[in-house]
């Protein structure tokens, strides 16, 4: 169960970072346009009905858990004491949440016009909607971890081929070398 449960977190963060790592190169180039209150409202009930924010949920408890597990390797004769300040700062920080939510939203909104938003807004309140915002996090999670797995098998192949080719050319040129021994692409 734990690991299950380890699984799934592993899943939202991997999420999270994509969405993140994709989001960043926005902001930056978003810095100067304005938004109207109504493209920000418009935002939030996309953002809100795509369930958008739902991905960035475990960034506060994994960087707690994060900082509990330095402090007590630290110095593990302070286990208890460093878990209870551990959980009083993660709940103190957890106000700095909506600065978050606020900066999404800005994101949304320096991209699409207000109709755009209101249209989004209505798609992602629709049934089809509802359901591509509950499976987007598993469609993601699933295809990256297709695509490393992809990845895997390409180098795999990649370096098998390479390897056969290589002989091949030692052979034609009389030069008699041996290939490397195999040795497992990391």
């Amino acid at each position: 169960m734990v690991l299950k449960n380890c699984l799934k977190a592993g899943t939202r963060i991997a999420a999270a970072a994509l969405v993140a790592a994709t989001l960043l190169p926005v902001m930056a180039n978003a810095q100067d346009d304005q938004v109207s209150e109504a493209q920000l409202e418009a935002a939030r009930q996309v953002v809100v009905a795509n369930k958008a924010l739902s991905a960035f949920d475990e960034i506060l408890p994994l960087m707690a858990e994060q900082t509990r597990t330095i402090f007590i390797q630290a110095d593990p004769f302070k286990s208890d004491e460093v878990s209870e300040v551990t959980n009083d700062v993660a709940l103190k920080l957890a106000s700095k949440r909506k600065d978050l939510n606020e900066m999404i939203y800005n994101i949304w909104a320096r991209r699409f016009t207000v109709e755009e938003l209101q249209q989004l807004a209505e798609f992602y309140n629709s049934p089809l909607g509802q359901k591509l915002a509950t499976e987007t996090p598993s469609i993601t999670a699933l295809s990256i971890g297709a695509a490393r797995q992809w990845q895997d098998q390409i180098s795999t192949e990649m370096v098998s081929l390479v390897r056969e080719e290589m002989q091949k050319r030692d052979q034609a040129k009389g030069d008699g070398a041996e290939a490397p021994a195999k040795k497992p692409i990391e």
